[in-house]
């Protein structure tokens, strides 16, 4: 599966390891930055895991910022993003299974790695019940 990363300076450590993590399971990642710790606007990498998910079909995202709210915001901006904070498993499932989430987000400063790894692991593994949840995630893409 190609899955784009990216973070804010707050996010770039878990963002590493979790990029590590997806490159060992055998996916094709992406990363759009930023590429240190030093000082930048998670607006930016937001946006720019977004903007590549909904370009490239069947595609999925990885957002890291300090809290994980900051880059959620921002992700969920952009016209087909659905850009999910997760922060265990079970939220990680049901983000996949009930809101066809195509953006996972975590926050570095509140996640260990360990629960983040198995956390993605699940949502990388979930499907997408579809249903009566297809109406809804229909309706999320009317919203303005």
């Amino acid at each position: 599966m190609k899955v784009v990363v990216g973070s804010d300076h707050a996010g770039y450590k878990l963002k590493e390891y979790l990029k590590d993590r997806l490159t060992a399971w055998g996916h094709d990642v992406e990363d759009v930055g930023t590429t240190s710790t030093d000082s930048c606007d998670y607006p930016e990498f937001g946006a720019k895991v977004a903007h590549r998910v909904v370009a490239l079909e069947g595609a999925r995202g990885v957002a890291v910022c300090g809290s994980g709210i900051g880059i959620s915001i921002a992700a969920n901006k952009v016209a087909g993003a659905r850009a999910a904070l997760v922060q265990e498993p079970t939220a990680a499932k049901l983000s996949r299974q009930h809101n066809d989430a195509n953006i996972i987000c975590f926050g570095e400063r509140l996640i260990g790695q360990a629960v983040a790894e198995e956390a993605l692991r699940v949502w990388l593994e979930t499907p997408f019940e579809g249903g009566r949840h297809a109406r809804r995630v229909a309706l999320l893409g009317q919203v303005t």
